[in-house]
């Protein structure tokens, strides 16, 4: 977790192939599990969040029957933002059960 912003964006452009300037938050866990980093670039500059645990670690969410099927981009996971503050707050992601809403498909 020695990367910074650019190197980041560099990650993204070329691991993810993705483009960082677009506005998603892309998401960077560390190999221990207790570091993330949240790149986002808002309008005029990048914004990154930092955040390292004492204890525990942060935990990847599972692909989805549709990710899976789809295959994810290059080793990129689609996140939700419900999913990303769980993962942020440390609640077990397989214990967590959302009720049904309504989504639009695009």
């Amino acid at each position: 977790m020695r990367c910074g912003i650019y190197s980041l964006a560099g990650l993204v452009r070329n691991e993810l192939l993705q483009n960082p300037l677009s506005g998603d938050v892309f998401i960077f866990i560390g190999k221990r599990s207790n570091q993330i980093r949240l790149l986002q670039w808002d309008r005029d500059g990048f914004a990154m969040y930092c955040k390292r645990l004492e204890q525990g670690t942060f935990q990847w969410p599972k692909p989805d029957k549709q990710q899976e099927s789809a295959g994810t981009q290059q080793g990129g996971l689609l996140v939700t933002d419900q999913e990303l503050m769980l993962i942020l707050k440390g609640i077990q992601l397989e214990s967590v059960k959302l009720r049904k809403r309504f989504q639009l498909k695009v």
